[in-house]
């Protein structure tokens, strides 16, 4: 920045003094050593970034292989191979971006426009200020579009996975597939699959085009409003302070650094995407292999049934309650989700913020249905609750009609009890939280049903579900905990 800065402002004092017919060829030598000690320092400065990111990503590659190694059989199984084998394709690279490239971007933000800014000041704190004014309206814009860039990432990063896993699970269903004449068929889901993550990928990329083009938009609205001020100080047909009485070198010099003022802006947007890819890639690591939530697996640990019997739950798979009625399912499924109180009167508070509960009793704001799935996780994609939404059947729901659109009255008057549970479980699918449900599939006929086993299945591959359950077919899908003939005692179905 530095070196550039100084070839910067040798040339427009070399330039400005040769039209003035004071030529220094000195200051063009000076000029031409500044230029290759910039490029030079340039080369040695990128070779040094793209080694540490390859280092940090094989880094994250060494603490993945270190975290499988320790991982117990029963939750590699439970991993999404297809999802683990692709992430580990992008995530180190995305995580590697994220600790180097961006937060070297990070840096020169808070030093390149006050290095610039002090040169300029050099020869006009007026012109130098008339910068600084516009730099509030930028971080704004920052902020506004720096969030959509972010959940959209998310949402890409997650969707990414999903295709992954379902491309793995084709090919080791191929032969089944191949014996039922249905390769065409997968071959269009997949498609429509495809179609659905690039139009999400698109959309994250207009909005980060956004973002460079405001860049843009303020640095050359700013530069114009300088070149306008200084050539009408040189015509002498203003006499604004800092701008009239300049020598042509000094004019120059403010508008060849100017430029240097905001190229740290134009990187960091650029490098704002990285930062949105690097987060959620780290993110998916954290779900797939590295972390284990420390609160979480102390609320879920070892929960005491009564007596001797005691459970321990998974950090993924699903896990049914099951046993007749009245031997105390949604209980104790509520005294471990912490809406309830255990033994003793004491609430699993910890616990709660970790988990998405999921009953007929579940919140339903006024609005439409994608507002009643997105409700308590923040901006929500599109393209997630389209997904969600439909993973559950209520998108061909024709009591619901309009899609997303369609209106639902405060407190969900105009729902089911089956429709109710549905939202709340693609409330829980998009909220990347452990599951907790309330007999998911009690209140719906069997397509729908089969629907919500389809999806409960699929996020246990990612996460804990945890059910209670009448449903038989359900049951299977995991492990059960029997409160019937042994109430407490675990067994595997």
């Amino acid at each position: 920045m530095l070196s550039r800065l100084a070839f910067t402002g040798l040339v427009a004092m070399f330039v400005g003094r040769m039209i003035s017919g004071q030529a220094s060829w000195p200051l063009l030598g000076a000029a031409l050593a500044s230029l290759v000690l910039c490029s030079a320092i340039g080369l040695m400065a990128d070779r040094a970034v793209a080694n540490a990111e390859m280092a940090v990503a094989n880094g994250v590659l060494e603490e993945v292989r270190r975290a499988l190694a320790t991982t117990l059989p029963r939750d590699i199984q439970a991993m999404p191979l297809g999802t683990l084998i692709a992430g580990l394709q992008r995530y180190p690279a995305a995580v590697a971006g994220l600790a180097v490239g961006h937060r070297l971007a990070s840096i020169m933000l808070g030093l390149g426009p006050m290095l610039a800014a002090i040169a300029i000041v050099a020869v006009s704190w007026e012109a130098a200020l008339a910068l600084i004014v516009l730099t509030p309206v930028m971080i704004v814009f920052f902020i506004l579009v720096g969030g959509a860039i972010r959940s959209g990432a998310e949402a890409q990063e997650k969707a990414f996975g999903r295709l992954a896993a379902q491309f793995a699970d084709r090919i080791r269903t191929l032969p089944t597939i191949l014996g039922n004449h249905a390769l065409a068929g997968e071959r269009r889901k997949l498609a429509a699959r495809l179609d659905t993550y690039a139009s999400g990928t698109m959309s994250v990329l207009r909005i980060a085009f956004l973002n460079a083009g405001i860049i843009d938009f303020f640095s050359s609205l700013s530069i114009a409003i300088l070149a306008v001020f200084l050539g009408l100080g040189h015509l002498k047909l203003i006499s604004i302070p800092g701008f009239a009485n300049l020598q042509l070198w000094q004019s120059l010099f403010i508008l060849m650094i100017a430029p240097e003022y905001f190229a740290p802006f134009r990187r960091y947007a650029e490098q704002y995407h990285a930062k949105a890819e690097g987060l959620a890639a780290a993110s998916a690591l954290d779900t797939l292999v590295l972390a284990v939530p420390a609160a979480f697996d102390a609320a879920l640990g070892t929960h005491h049934l009564g007596g001797t019997a005691s459970l321990r739950l998974p950090r993924a798979g699903l896990v049914a309650i099951t046993g007749p009625s009245g031997s105390g399912k949604s209980t104790l499924l509520r005294q471990l989700a912490g809406i309830e109180p255990a033994s003793g009167g004491r609430f699993c508070s910890d616990i709660r913020p970790a988990i998405a509960w999921c009953s007929t009793d579940i919140h339903v704001p006024r609005g439409t249905l994608g507002a009643a799935i997105a409700w308590g996780n923040g901006p929500c994609c599109p393209t997630r609750l389209l997904l969600a939404a439909g993973s559950v059947g209520l998108l061909d729901d024709v009591l619901l009609p309009g899609g997303l659109d369609a209106l639902v009255r405060d407190g969900g008057e105009n729902l089911s009890g089956g429709q109710r549970v549905r939202i709340g479980l693609a409330r829980a699918l998009i909220s990347g939280r452990a599951i907790f449900a309330d007999e998911p599939t009690a209140k719906l006929d069997p397509a729908n049903a089969a629907m919500v086993r389809r999806a409960l299945a699929e996020a246990a591959r990612r996460r804990l579900v945890l059910v209670a359950t009448h449903d038989r077919s359900l049951a299977m899908l995991g492990t059960t905990i029997d409160l019937g003939a042994d109430r407490g005692r675990e067994k595997v179905a």
